[in-house]
This record gives structure tokens, sequence and C-alpha cells, in this order.
């Protein structure tokens, strides 16, 4: 390798070890959205981008998530039911042991 001394404005890089660098279009598969950026590729393709991505564009794929919400939703229904069975037979029985202390109140 030859070294030399590099003088102001003098550039000594080495010719043809370096890659050409393009302005290239990035294709995505997805949605078909396409964008320009620099590369030493010829082209680029990309499964998903910053447009049809989930966490950029905060959409949830429905597809996945129904089935679950779903399931949550019949447990919480569920829930919600027996808790408020539980509720009425906690207030029934209350009323009837204070119905109970009255009349033993009373025969006393």
């Amino acid at each position: 390798m030859v070294q030399g001394t590099m003088a102001e404005g003098e550039n000594l890089m080495r010719e043809s070890i370096h890659p050409k660098y393009n302005t290239v279009t990035v294709t995505c598969t997805t949605c078909g959205a396409e964008f320009e950026t620099g590369s030493v590729l010829d082209s680029i393709k990309v499964d998903t981008c910053s447009n049809c991505h989930p966490f950029y564009t905060g959409k949830q794929n429905a597809i996945q998530a129904d089935g679950r919400v779903d399931r949550f939703n019949k447990r919480f229904e569920t829930a919600q039911k027996v808790k408020a069975e539980h509720d009425q037979i906690v207030t029934e029985r209350a009323k009837r042991a204070a119905e109970r202390a009255a009349l033993e109140e009373e025969n006393n």
C-alpha cells in the first residue's frame, strides 16, 4: 500500500475499492408503499414498513386479537354475573339476619 502525506485539499483515497452508493427505491411487499433511500444495493424489498407495521400505525391486527379479546370479554361478563349473584345473596342473608335479630329482641 502506498502511503502519502495529505496536503490541504488533497484526497489520497484508493480508487475502485469502495462500493458504489446509489439512490434506490425501497418497496414494501405488504402494503406496496415505496420510498427512496441510499444504499449500495440495487433495490430493496421489505416485508413490513412504517406505513403498515402495527407499532407505527397504532392499529392492532384484528385477526390475531379477536379471539383473545372475545374470550376475555366472556370471562369478564361471567365474573360480573357471579359477583352480582354473590352480592345479592350476601344482601339477602344480611337482611334475614337483621330480621332474626329484631325478632329475638322482641322476644327478650
